[in-house]
């Protein structure tokens, strides 16, 4: 999903300025655009044309912070660890890490290319994100979005805090690519450009607990609230919401079932239980390998969607996958995955645990036919019997759920400072 340049710039006026993101035709087309200065990262030298100069456009960090003493309407507080409090110093040290290439092991691989601000921190081009070296990831990229609320992390939920979790892309040798934490360290510690963020934020260098800590505070941040649908369902007074949309939601509590996993409480909306469900998809998987599942999107944005399936792609073998299983051991977990949220899921295509359902009306075509029968499907799914009204309205609703301060979280990490900024 792409966003609107002009909407981001009008929400980045009169914003405090600290990052420059060369915007290429639509800024072009802007004759208010302050021209790139000497010094600039975006500076264009060499070019054949003498007039090809670049336009670039200053963009704004947003303080994000704010969503501690007030999170966006429809979620609750943000939790945070008492041995981690949120400072704007990690916060910072915590962005630039994540958009930081020369954490992987080659120098060529962040977090942020995996989980895309612009592609609702996720990656909307791929089934399953490709890592180090071409190797296959294989499982879909889920959001970054509210993941601040989850009780276990990755789909299989093998870890239990965001300071944890982000040592698994780091050394996983399929992802970052490092052989060790102390390998980290030490490539970070050569950096010149990270010895006094570190300093301010920890007052020492980076450890193995620095690092996660900086990198988990900036994530926790990464809150989308105030959807459409918050301001009808929560708001006092509540916003108007189309007839379509409401309408799905009722279907969403009643008819469909959906609440039973993406659950709502009296004050604030997770949509997820944070509970792990057979839905068919793992077990077919597992039983059908060669099974075409979708693929990557080539050319996205064309009406034909030139899609191709990515073991065909790039010749790599099928990669079982057990789910929850591989972590409890327990016969009842396999092919079970946690429920995601439903918020932002308009922005976060494809879906599923393996991205092979390209969209959401693939997804509620999915779960109308009630899953892919096995031994193990969770009892709340079951054949739907919705007809064409009926998804199209829950469909609605679902693209109400997107928050509106995505855009501004998208111009944050657009200013994050790269490299040697």
């Amino acid at each position: 999903m792409l966003f609107n340049n002009k909407s981001l710039l009008l929400k980045a006026c009169g914003l405090r300025c600290t990052a420059v993101l060369l915007l290429g035709a639509t800024a072009q087309a802007q004759s208010d655009a302050r021209p790139a200065e000497p010094g600039m990262r975006d500076v264009r030298q060499g070019y054949e044309r003498a007039d090809d100069r670049a336009r670039s456009v200053i963009l704004a960090s947003t303080d994000l912070l704010q969503v501690l003493a007030k999170p966006p309407l429809g979620l609750p507080a943000i939790p945070v660890p008492e041995n981690n409090p949120v400072t704007t110093p990690k916060v910072q040290l915590g962005r630039k890490l994540f958009f930081d290439r020369r954490l992987s092991a080659n120098n060529t691989l962040s977090c942020a290319m995996c989980h895309i601000a612009a592609q609702g921190f996720a990656q909307n081009e791929l089934m399953t994100p490709v890592g180090i070296e071409g190797k296959r990831v294989r499982r879909n990229a889920p959001t970054l979005y509210n993941v601040a609320y989850l009780k276990r992390l990755f789909l299989d939920g093998r870890e239990f805090s965001l300071e944890n979790q982000v040592w698994g892309p780091l050394l996983a040798a399929n992802e970052m690519g490092n052989l060790s934490i102390g390998a980290v360290i030490e490539r970070v510690e050569r950096l010149d450009d990270y010895g006094q963020r570190f300093q301010r934020a920890f007052g020492q260098g980076p450890d193995m607990q620095t690092v996660s800590l900086a990198l988990a505070s900036y994530e926790r941040l990464l809150v989308s609230g105030n959807s459409a649908f918050d301001r009808w369902y929560f708001g006092r007074p509540a916003s108007s919401f189309s007839v379509a949309a409401e309408h799905g939601f009722e279907l969403f509590r009643g008819k469909a079932g959906c609440i039973a996993c993406h659950t709502i409480s009296q004050h604030f909306a997770l949509f997820t239980d944070n509970r792990f469900h057979n839905t068919g998809i793992g077990f077919d998987a597992s039983m059908r390998p060669g099974a075409k599942r979708g693929g990557v999107t080539f050319v996205p944005g064309t009406a034909e969607g030139i899609r191709r399936d990515l073991q065909q792609t790039t010749g790599t073998r099928h990669f079982g996958d057990l789910g929850r299983y591989e972590v409890s051991g327990r016969p009842a977990d396999r092919w079970a995955y946690r429920t995601p949220t439903l918020r932002n899921i308009a922005l976060t295509a494809p879906y599923m645990h393996d991205g092979s359902l390209p969209t959401l009306r693939d997804v509620l075509l999915f779960y109308n036919r009630g899953g892919i029968a096995n031994q193990g499907l969770d009892e709340k799914i079951r054949p739907l019997g919705l007809h064409q009204r009926e998804l199209d309205d829950l469909l609605r609703f679902l693209q109400s759920l997107t928050g509106s301060n995505v855009d501004e979280l998208v111009v944050d990490a657009l200013a994050a400072p790269i490299g040697g900024g």
